[in-house]
């Protein structure tokens, strides 16, 4: 007797949510070790010519971003299976270097998508411990150990060696997108397209930065009709997780992590 199941396409759906790094000290964010097994699972199911994953992120470590489109491509070409990007709010900086791992990318017409480039942000707090009677004491064996202390003045030099590493991170992703898209972007130094800029959906599929407008679930039924299985695969959060991660055990850590993810999602206007 034959499964009624048999002819229906199965299509594995991995979503990908958050600031890509540590996002504090209980509520990880995405990176590689936290998503390897699920994407390992996904990739490993039988008889499966592709595989969805959804990408809700406004970016964050670029190693971490690197890590995860390498460990995808890794997967695809080893089990010879194609890859679906589905951007939702945000696909942005990290984020859409993880998108580029997809054969195709799709996006809704108000996501954001885009914003290649490397971003540092401190403050400085020398005049301000000045006034109020604070002495700074900062010990260090090698002489650039201290490089760019936000209470010390700012040095061209260090500045400059920040600048360098950038550049490079710069350049790094700026491969990735061009092995990704390749001819699919559009006049690339006219758009502005690695600028740091960022676009919406209807936009970025002009530019060529996406394939196609839609969601999963309608693009999945398109592609594959009506009857496709579209099997979710996500990282189950652990008791102790849960539990640690809504406790109030150091509230002025978790406040100050909230608010750098915060400002993250903010920089895209969400």
């Amino acid at each position: 007797m034959f499964s009624i199941f048999k002819k229906k396409k199965v299509v594995p759906h991995v979503r990908l949510t958050g600031v890509i790094g540590s996002a504090g000290r209980f509520n990880k964010g995405i990176d590689l070790a936290g998503q390897r097994e699920i994407l390992k699972k996904a990739f490993s199911l039988k008889k499966i010519t592709h595989v969805a994953i959804s990408i809700n992120s406004p970016g964050g470590s670029p190693v971490q971003s690197h890590l995860i489109y390498s460990y995808i491509r890794q997967l695809a070409e080893k089990n010879k299976v194609k890859v679906i990007i589905f951007a939702e709010d945000v696909a942005a900086s990290g984020g859409y270097l993880i998108s580029c791992a997809g054969d195709e990318i799709y996006a809704n017409s108000s996501s954001i998508i885009g914003s290649i480039g490397v971003i540092s942000a401190s403050f400085g707090f020398k005049e301000l411990i000045k006034k109020i009677g604070i002495e700074r004491r900062v010990y260090t064996a090698g002489k650039n150990k201290s490089t760019l202390d936000p209470f010390a003045e700012e040095k061209e030099e260090d500045v400059k060696r920040l600048k360098n590493i950038q550049l490079e991170l710069h350049a790094d992703f700026i491969k990735v997108v061009e092995t990704s898209r390749g001819s699919k972007i559009k006049d690339p130094e006219e758009n502005n397209i690695f600028t740091g800029e960022f676009w919406t959906g209807k936009t970025s599929l002009k530019l060529g930065l996406i394939d196609g407008l839609g969601n999963a679930d309608q693009i999945l039924r398109e592609k594959f009709g009506d009857k496709v299985i579209i099997k979710n695969f996500e990282k189950p959060k652990g008791f102790i997780a849960r539990k640690l991660s809504s406790s109030i055990h150091d509230p002025v850590d978790r406040l100050t992590n909230i608010i750098e993810e915060k400002s993250m999602w903010q920089k895209f206007g969400l």
